[in-house]
């Protein structure tokens, strides 16, 4: 079986899926295979879970990134000049260093920026629901008042980022570096019940949504 099969296989999709299928099949099985979502005294379904993620993960990482580039090929229009716009967001290139760019109320939904250096980055009011950012450098990034509704940040780098009033609801934080962060005014929660993954993540001398300092 080759590498492309068994990332179909992982997804319990047919190969050829669309990307689409791939991004839907992705979010069903997270759904499902999640550690939130096994007893945590199970330490045999625990370790399941998180293998079973991973390799979730890589296959999801690895189709989309194919089927991305093959997209691309295929659609690529004629070289134009481009004229530089104070306007105009454009969306972060892949393998490129975007440290201290100005992505301000850009709208990056479902984008793959896994492994992008965005430290110090202005992402504020930014539309980053459902985007990959798998391993992504945010440190010190300015994520105020940002939509993360539903992001994959799977051991992102977050130290010292600003997420005053973000939308945490439903984004997965597991892994996460956050030691230092913002989340003042941060929606993470509907009522009594907490709606980010947060496991494993470091949150050490960050400041809560209430306004508390993490110990």
């Amino acid at each position: 079986m080759s590498d492309l099969e068994r990332y179909y296989r992982v997804l319990e999709l047919e190969p050829g899926a669309t990307l689409e299928e791939v991004n839907q099949a992705y979010k069903d099985l997270v759904f499902v295979w999640h550690p939130d979502r096994i007893p945590k005294d199970n330490l045999r379904l625990q370790q399941k879970a998180q293998d079973k993620l991973k390799a979730i993960n890589e296959a999801r990482e690895k189709l989309r990134s194919l089927k991305t580039k093959h997209q691309t090929t295929l659609n690529s229009p004629p070289p134009q000049e481009e004229k530089p716009s104070q306007t105009t967001q454009q969306s972060p290139k892949p393998n490129s260093d975007l440290s201290g760019k100005d992505y301000s109320r850009a709208n990056l939904s479902n984008k793959d920026l896994s492994g992008r250096n965005l430290s110090y980055a202005n992402l504020s009011g930014a539309n980053l629901s459902d985007t990959f950012m798998h391993k992504v450098n945010l440190r010190g990034a300015n994520l105020s008042e940002a939509n993360l509704f539903r992001a994959n940040l799977l051991l992102a780098d977050l130290r010292e980022a600003n997420l005053r009033g973000a939308n945490l609801i439903g984004a997965d934080l597991s892994g996460t570096d956050l030691r230092g962060a913002d989340l003042t005014g941060a929606r993470i929660r509907s009522g009594d019940r907490l709606l980010v993954k947060l496991i494993g993540a470091n949150l050490a001398g960050a400041i809560m949504p209430d306004g508390a300092v993490y110990q």
